[in-house]
């Protein structure tokens, strides 16, 4: 029980650390005057990958943690620099990263971490009704 501080402090730093990361890609899209709206619109595409739990818990698993985390976003900014110190002049992979990052984000921000198995066991702790039930 003592590491349960801590432990819920550090989930704190991480939740609210989403949030400005959240509202960064949000500024940045906006300054960078493309249609922050866009955001938005595709936000639960992301959210397809939890498709995979359909094949049990551990192809669930892995489907969604492969989609949500920082990795293809991070990818992708590096694959659109690489082209446009190619000469290629193009913004999809940028606004494509910045969709699936502010995804990722918000999902962090709202407790929504990466699955260790049960789709409501995540590295933030359990989220859902399991959680209520473990509170009370």
């Amino acid at each position: 029980m003592a590491a349960e501080g801590p432990h819920r402090r550090a989930i704190g730093w991480q939740r609210a650390e989403s949030v400005l990361v959240a509202v960064g890609i949000v500024m940045a899209v906006i300054v960078w005057g493309q249609p922050w709206w866009l955001l938005l619109a595709v936000f639960l595409v992301f959210d397809l990958s939890a498709l995979g739990y359909l094949a049990g818990q551990r192809v669930g698993a892995l489907c969604y943690n492969l989609v949500h985390n920082y990795a293809a976003p991070a990818v992708l900014v590096v694959g659109w620099a690489g082209l446009q110190l190619g000469g290629v002049e193009t913004v999809w992979p940028l606004l494509l990263a910045a969709c699936w990052g502010f995804h990722v984000a918000v999902d962090r921000a709202l407790g929504y971490g990466l699955k260790l198995g049960p789709f409501t066991h995540t590295h933030l702790g359990t989220i859902g009704s399991t959680a209520r039930d473990a509170s009370t």
